[in-house]
């Protein structure tokens, strides 16, 4: 194998892209007063609003018990609300706050990515994209 860079190097040079992701996008989200996690959510429940609790939370990459905590605090701000669901399950809405604040924060998320990934021309973008497809099929995390 001729690899440039060693693979433990590959891998935390991608952890170290995500950690600056994480805390460029938390600190710019600030002045709408919600958080990266907060927004993730909001993101997979207007994705996947027939999902329930235990699918938010793996997608969100949090355990049941997290996401439930954190559901109830944005259902205690006004960002969600419960719905009934099939059975005894629980399903969530967003409300038209939570709704506003996703696109308003969608907006933030965008601009730290671009500036992150701006030293990427186009080709290298669209290459690297097809690169993490090959080595996560599906993921939609």
């Amino acid at each position: 194998m001729n690899v440039s860079h060693s693979l433990a190097r590959i891998a935390l040079d991608i952890k170290r892209l995500q950690t600056r992701h994480h805390r460029g996008i938390d600190a710019a989200l600030k002045p709408l007063g919600i958080s990266l996690v907060q927004w993730d959510a909001l993101r997979h429940l207007h994705e996947n609003p027939d999902a329930s609790l235990h699918d938010l939370a793996t997608m969100t990459f949090q355990s049941d018990q997290a996401f439930g905590t954190l559901a109830q605090r944005m259902i205690d701000r006004g960002l969600l609300e419960r719905m009934p669901g099939p059975g005894r399950a629980v399903r969530h809405r967003i409300t038209k706050k939570g709704e506003w604040l996703r696109v308003e924060a969608q907006h933030i998320v965008d601009g730290v990515l671009k500036q992150s990934l701006a030293p990427l021309s186009a080709a290298e973008l669209d290459q690297l994209g097809g690169l993490l497809t090959k080595l996560v099929p599906g993921g939609d995390g």
